[in-house]
């Protein structure tokens, strides 16, 4: 077997990383601690090209994409992952049946506008396009929508930002799954409120139901992670996230290392 190296940000995610590192070792392959120094004294000379994986902070996921060579990286393609590049496709199963993009500043121009054409009320659900996640997803009050209330000027200083408003849904349980090459291979419950996490088996509706849609829609990324929750006693998608920056909670280590690198088998 073709040896792969796997570069980890394990202070990041040091409760996923335990046993990630612990499957990448008995799998045999190379496991290299990330360093941010890198950035600016030089990557070490042993790292990079062909068979190399990066997992850890969403931010060094994309930089990792954009500014290495490694193959194949962090599967960081932020253009992949933005809320634009992949609704309309999964309409069918997503979590807002509707939905408005525009830019920032707009919609703040135009919050109230926007909210009746939503049919929302006095309160309306507000994420970024990207997935790197300038802000955080949040509920704003229609009537005091500002900049200043996305964040602007704290973690992003374009008002232009894409931005993606939506009716407020409430979300019960929710789950991520891990998908390589269309393929379903992990997945974790995950209740918010405690921050615990459990392994999800492929026997569950939820892991059923994340296989449909990846089946159904385009891949963002041969490696990428799928969430799921429960809404009014429904199975929706919530998001779609880059795999070398999402946690993976409680997803089984050893299934995730061995579907990642299951081309390098006869390597």
């Amino acid at each position: 077997m073709t040896r792969a190296t796997w570069v980890l940000e394990s202070d990041v995610f040091p409760d996923s990383h335990s046993p990630l590192r612990a499957a990448v070792r008995d799998a045999g392959h190379r496991l290299v601690d990330w360093n941010d120094a890198w950035w600016s004294d030089g990557l070490p000379s042993d790292l990079g090209g062909d068979h190399t994986y990066f997992h850890g902070s969403l931010g060094n996921a994309a930089r990792i994409h954009d500014n290495l060579d490694w193959s194949p990286g962090s599967f960081c393609n932020a253009a992949s992952f933005c809320c634009s590049a992949w609704y309309d496709s999964a309409r069918d199963w997503l979590l807002h049946t509707d939905w408005r993009l525009m830019p920032a500043n707009d919609f703040v121009a135009s919050a109230a506008d926007v909210a009746a054409a939503i049919g929302c009320a006095d309160r309306i659900f507000v994420r970024p396009d990207s997935p790197l996640k300038p802000f955080s997803g949040r509920v704003l009050d229609v009537a005091s929508v500002t900049l200043k209330a996305l964040d602007h000027g704290f973690y992003f200083d374009d008002d232009s930002l894409p931005i993606v408003a939506a009716p407020i849904r409430n979300v019960g349980r929710e789950w991520r799954f891990v998908v390589v090459r269309r393929s379903v291979v992990a997945g974790s419950a995950y209740d918010a409120p405690t921050r615990s996490a459990v392994a999800d088996q492929p026997q569950s509706d939820a892991w059923t139901f994340a296989q449909t849609v990846a089946n159904a829609i385009p891949a963002p990324a041969d490696a990428y992670g799928l969430d799921v929750c429960e809404c009014d006693g429904e199975l929706r998608l919530l998001e779609l996230n880059p795999f070398g920056g999402a946690d993976l909670y409680a997803c089984d280590a050893v299934s995730i290392v061995g579907a990642v690198t299951g081309d390098l088998s006869n390597g």
